[in-house]
């Protein structure tokens, strides 16, 4: 119980934390003129964090109940040095988030849902809190493996919490670049910009929560440049910024393909393939769009 009340202190303080500097970052941006921040976009982002907490406050249980039964009942091993339990936790975690995030770009169905996070046209660490609304409906799939291996559910679930923090921070244009060692393993503002960016050089890149080797070994790394400015938000953005149609413009769009789309085959596709697939051969995916930007250079 005394550990479990210092992990809930501990994501406290952090929260606290990434709320203070929130609100010098916007101090900053409001001194210099900035213009990091804008007062609609920003309430937005709140709006959304709280509507993803409640839906996350809903699944909890169901989340935790999942993740200690497996680990209870089919676990394959434990690990008993706890320097090496934390750190093979935190790794095999930000591995799964990495899959995760990747899938929630190159599967329209759950880029329609992860879409929300991407949808301001600012940066600023209020982005960070402009959740995935429903991404607790099916985030502990991804973190199932953790319990077969061993890991406890209390842990699985403060771990991610952990990584979720870092992951916030990095949402920041008042950082540039870091040491290239720091650059080269982790997750870095430099290159979460980029992952925000609607450039099609930039499109569906840096994936990772903590670290960036996952992009770099798994090809979805790139590199923020100096003499491509980079431009927030989405390819089309929605015309209608309410946060209601924040969440389903895109949930919508796909009920729409699907509806129209000729045979069950191709019904399937606009769920499963990259977003910018179309069964006429009209879309153009972001891979589609990147092979043709090198063709002109």
């Amino acid at each position: 119980m005394n550990e479990l009340l210092d992990k809930n202190l501990s994501i406290v303080t952090l929260f606290g934390f990434v709320v203070i500097l929130t609100l010098v970052e916007m101090y900053f941006s409001y001194v210099h003129d900035k213009k990091m921040y804008h007062g609609r976009d920003t309430l937005t982002n709140v709006y959304l964090m709280v509507a993803a907490f409640v839906v996350n406050l809903g699944m909890k249980t169901a989340t935790f109940f999942l993740l200690d039964y497996c680990y209870n009942h089919y676990r394959l091993f434990e690990i008993s040095n706890v320097w090496v339990y934390w750190i093979v936790l935190i790794l095999a975690q930000d591995l799964l988030y990495w899959l995760l995030h990747t899938t929630g770009h190159y599967v329209r169905l759950f880029w329609a849902m992860h879409v929300t996070h991407h949808s301001s046209e600012f940066f600023n660490l209020t982005t960070g809190f402009r959740s995935t609304v429903f991404e607790p409906l099916y985030r502990v799939f991804f973190y199932l493996p953790l319990a077969f291996m061993g890991f406890n559910a209390f842990d699985i679930l403060f771990a991610y919490l952990i990584t979720q923090i870092y992951g916030n921070l990095v949402h920041t244009q008042t950082i540039g670049k870091l040491h290239p060692w720091i650059e080269y393993i982790f997750v870095t503002p430099s290159h979460h910009r980029v992952h925000h960016a609607s450039n099609i050089r930039y499109l569906d890149k840096n994936m990772g929560m903590v670290l960036i080797l996952w992009d770099r070994w798994f090809g979805t790394f790139q590199e923020e440049l100096p003499e491509e400015e980079i431009h927030y938000g989405l390819t089309s953005q929605p015309e209608d910024h309410g946060a209601v149609n924040i969440i389903f413009h895109e949930l919508i769009a796909l009920s729409d393909d699907v509806k129209k789309a000729p045979g069950w085959k191709n019904k399937l596709k606009y769920l499963f393939n990259p977003p910018g697939w179309n069964h006429d051969g009209t879309g153009k995916t972001s891979k589609v769009l990147q092979k043709e930007l090198r063709n002109q250079s």
